[in-house]
């Protein structure tokens, strides 16, 4: 029996089904009785009943792509803000290998790295690497951020939501599992899209987000309302997006890069600029 409905909202000890379901993430479960453990949206997948928080800070995974900002240089290391209770370690030799150079002349303080996560101990120290292809150091453009659960819902079904921004904006778009997202392109443009950005991350629980979107869309860059005609009817279909970001990393966006030698994308002793763009830009 269940007791409450897909994309509801609910509070720690609530009550969500009986008999018949299963636990999943953000419940618990008590005798026959599913609970909630925290505050956040229903999931229903067929029989397994979970819950999404509304606001959460992103817990670092092995695998993952993310991006960074670096805080802190020591001899052999930089340290890196992930948006995340944790931060994460760039050991030099990932760039170097076992040369010794100056680290601060290749990343310096505030730069902001796309990178993958290679390790996450007992303790959740994050190793943090660059090789694979579009792993580096992001050029201009701005850095806005939306809550890492919602991240599936930015980027939509097989990448629906974030191509629409990206056509209708003509900005680069990259976003990390973490929730920070780099936009690239002209500066009105770069200021468009992360209000965007922002309107997805606050109405990401609301059925119909797809459809405001690419109105909204329209009439920033035509000066007019979208013609009815010119509505595909398909994009209000990205409810089911609301969900946790392992359900997209590996299938529908954030593809596994392919392995090569980070140092062949060094110039000198700096990045050059393709490769601070992800595989999905560089399609």
């Amino acid at each position: 029996m269940i007791h409450v409905e897909d994309k509801g909202l609910v509070v720690p000890g609530e009550i969500l089904a009986e008999e018949g379901y299963y636990s999943g993430r953000g419940t618990f479960k008590d005798g026959e009785s599913i609970f909630s453990s925290l505050t956040g949206l229903v999931s229903l997948k067929n029989k397994k009943i979970s819950v999404i928080p509304l606001k959460s800070k992103y817990l670092p995974k092995r695998g993952d792509v993310v991006i960074g900002k670096i805080t802190d240089i020591r001899f052999s290391i930089w340290e890196v803000d992930l948006n995340s209770p944790y931060s994460g370690i760039l050991p030099a030799s990932e760039v170097f290998g076992r040369a010794k150079k100056d680290l601060s002349r290749v990343f310096g303080l505030g730069d902001v790295l796309f990178l993958r996560i290679v390790d996450v101990d007992e303790v959740n120290k994050v190793r943090l690497g660059l090789k694979g292809r579009g792993m580096g150091k992001f050029r201009e453009g701005i850095l806005t951020n939306i809550t890492p659960t919602k991240v599936p819902r930015l980027i939509g079904k097989k990448g629906s939501m974030i191509n629409m921004i990206k056509e209708s904006t003509n900005c680069k778009i990259v976003v990390g599992q973490n929730g920070l997202v780099w936009i690239k392109g002209d500066k009105k443009m770069e200021l468009i899209t992360k209000k965007i950005i922002k309107m997805v991350d606050d109405e990401s629980h609301t059925s119909g987000l797809t459809d405001r979107i690419k109105r909204r869309l329209y009439l920033i860059t035509h000066g007019e309302e979208l013609p009815e005609e010119d509505f595909n009817e398909d994009c209000t279909t990205d409810e089911s997006d609301l969900d946790d970001t392992s359900d997209v990393s590996d299938e529908e966006y954030f593809e596994s890069p392919k392995i090569e030698n980070f140092k062949e994308n060094l110039n000198g002793e700096d990045l050059s600029e393709d490769s601070s763009l992800s595989n999905e830009e560089k399609k």
